[in-house]
């Protein structure tokens, strides 16, 4: 499965930008051949203020509404078809145009927009709010296109605007009762399974980690999100073992393999049983609704 970088979609002679904004149908008309399924390896954000369609991210349908925004982070897998005069506004950035000027490497996932664990990648705004955020990615627009001085620093606070009035909006995927000091630690927890998923399947391991007991973890997941530590490791396994699946160029051996199952049995009984198909169901299932 491609992945797209920056530099792919705009072309050697402007590689070393960090950022991108256009308006959604610049872009749809520009990239019709990348409508199948493909991963980016930088973060993206879109509102449609207009037309209809879907896409997908992760697995997950959408049909395409007026003031619905969505948020994806890297290597989630993509599809689109819209609809012809769907309008909107687009903005791909990598990590780096926050990073080189914050000293936090975690900053944009920092926001729930980009959580696995919430499950979070599509909202519609209310008409206060869309206007707002319209308005800023016009403003964004204006001055990625005609900016002068200062011009990254200017789009750096604006799209922080956007990452702001969009968080402050998101549907509630943490539980309103989670004190703070329960939300960094959930955050904290997410960011240990980002890394070490493929290699580290307990909650006790993990616990150890962020110095705590197994059953304080266990207390503190089911308090923020409703599941248990557990169910939190084995979800985020199941979503990349179906995000490799859906690359056809490895076999189910070489999956297993990456994810550190056993062997080829044990990860097929681990997916049927969470998932209540094969590996070689889902991926045909999945290839016959792509195609």
């Amino acid at each position: 499965m491609p992945t797209y970088s920056i530099c792919n979609l705009l072309g050697a002679d402007r590689c070393m930008t960090e950022i991108v904004v256009t308006r959604l149908r610049d872009y749809v008309n520009a990239h019709l051949d990348i409508q199948f399924p493909h991963r980016h390896d930088f973060y993206q954000i879109v509102l449609f203020t207009r037309g209809g369609g879907r896409h997908s991210i992760d697995f997950q349908q959408f049909e395409v509404l007026p003031h619905q925004v969505y948020y994806m982070a890297p290597g989630q897998i993509h599809t689109w078809e819209f609809d012809a005069g769907t309008e909107g506004y687009l903005v791909n950035f990598n990590e780096s145009f926050f990073t080189s000027m914050y000293h936090n490497p975690h900053y944009v996932r920092e926001f729930p927009l980009f959580s696995n664990i919430s499950g979070i990648s599509v909202n519609i705004l209310d008409m206060t709010c869309c206007a707002e955020v319209e308005q800023t990615f016009a403003e964004m627009l204006e001055e990625y296109e005609k900016g002068g001085d200062y011009k990254m620093d200017l789009l750096r606070g604006l799209l922080t605007i956007v990452l702001v009035r969009l968080s402050r909006v998101a549907p509630d995927a943490f539980k309103e009762a989670a004190s703070k000091h329960k939300l960094v630690l959930m955050r904290q927890f997410e960011k240990l399974i980002e890394q070490h998923y493929r290699d580290k399947r307990l909650p006790k391991e993990y616990a150890e980690m962020m110095f705590l007991t197994p059953n304080h973890l266990n207390a503190l997941t089911n308090n923020v999100v409703g599941k248990s530590s557990g169910e939190i490791i084995r979800d985020r396994i199941l979503l990349e073992a179906k995000r490799l699946l859906a690359n056809s160029d490895l076999m189910i051996s070489q999956i297993a393999e990456t994810l550190n199952f056993e062997d080829n049995a044990y990860f097929t009984r681990f997916f049927k049983k969470y998932l209540g198909t094969t590996p070689e169901g889902f991926r045909a299932a999945y290839a016959q609704a792509a195609g």
